[in-house]
């Protein structure tokens, strides 16, 4: 049995105790079969689970669609309308974690529906392809070209000319990879199209290089053998499968010149703690605004249970506040 981590507040310990040895098994011993189930798998959204999660806001309206990919079949989307919008919002585009492999868009129905609720916009969550059936750079093919179509045939009566971008873990490298093959977008009045990317603690680079991942390898709900594991999943295994080193897989590799202004939030106690941090500054490095916060006494994947982290309430306060800023404001 994995013994709670060192550092963890008590509630937080007993949830991630809990999650790593009872709620799941496993992605070092998963079959197939154990994968589709766990993404098929939503928590409740009714007390006391939604005060662990954050609640689905009743006044923002979920509704289904899809996007076009360039190999000819589509993705689906998952559209957050609040109420009393009247049209011509900016719209947020979120990338759902889960090491390329699990997750799903329902599964973020609560961050996604605050953040709706409290920007006042639309907010899409992108249902991209996952491994192993898809292997890279399949997701992060479907992650472009969703934002792309949504520029430029965007429903909803969106402002097609703002889009902000954010995502957690795997869905914050997704979202990184998009900012950088994307940032020469422009409206009809020439400013870029991609105005802001949060990154919730981003996986950025998949040579493993960040020294947290061996400080923090046997680290609560994330450790080396599942990094391992997710990534020997995600991999493409044909001869033009991208090295661990291209951009398409590591944005931390990729030139960042131009990219959109960025907020990246990092777990002190998380294994890829300083992909985030190495990331921010690479981008700061590059002249490109960036604001990094490493909330401390907490571990991968914080931002899906708000209710207990220590700094739960500030972290997406700090999100609202960033992404306004930068999408809403503009």
């Amino acid at each position: 049995m994995k013994r709670p981590y060192p550092g963890l507040t008590p509630l937080v310990a007993a949830l991630t105790t809990y999650l790593d040895n009872i709620a799941r098994t496993s992605i070092v011993d998963a079959t197939l079969e154990d994968i589709r189930a766990a993404r098929a798998t939503v928590y409740p959204t009714t007390p006391p689970f939604s005060w662990i999660t954050g609640r689905v806001e009743p006044s923002v309206r979920i509704e289904e669609g899809t996007a076009p990919v360039r190999d000819g079949g589509s993705i689906p989307l998952r559209w957050y309308t609040p109420s009393g919008t009247k049209g011509g919002t900016p719209v947020l585009v979120f990338i759902h974690g889960g090491g390329w492999v699990q997750g799903s868009t329902r599964m973020y129905d609560p961050i996604c529906s605050h953040l709706a609720a409290e920007l006042g916009i639309v907010v899409v969550s992108l249902d991209y392809r996952m491994a192993p059936e898809h292997r890279a750079p399949v997701a992060a093919h479907d992650c472009i070209d969703a934002v792309r179509w949504l520029h430029e045939h965007g429903d909803h009566d969106i402002d097609r000319d703002r889009i902000g971008l954010s995502g957690d873990s795997a869905g914050g490298n997704l979202s990184a990879v998009v900012a950088q093959e994307l940032r020469e977008l422009r409206s009809a009045a020439g400013e870029p199209v991609i105005r802001h990317q949060a990154l919730i603690y981003p996986a950025t680079d998949l040579t493993l290089a960040s020294p947290s991942i061996d400080e923090h390898a046997d680290g609560a709900i994330l450790t080396k053998p599942k990094i391992l594991r997710f990534r020997e999943l995600y991999l493409g295994d044909g001869p033009d499968a991208p090295t661990l080193d291209d951009p398409i897989l590591s944005p931390l590799f990729g030139d960042v010149t131009g990219v959109a202004p960025a907020l990246v939030q990092t777990a002190d106690l998380d294994p890829i703690r300083d992909d985030g941090l190495r990331y921010a500054e690479h981008l700061r490095a590059a002249g490109v605004d960036v604001r990094v916060t490493n909330y401390l006494g907490l571990p991968h994947g914080f931002a899906s249970f708000p209710g207990v982290a220590p700094a739960g309430r500030q972290s997406r306060l700090e999100l609202v506040t960033e992404i306004r800023r930068h999408l809403v404001g503009a």
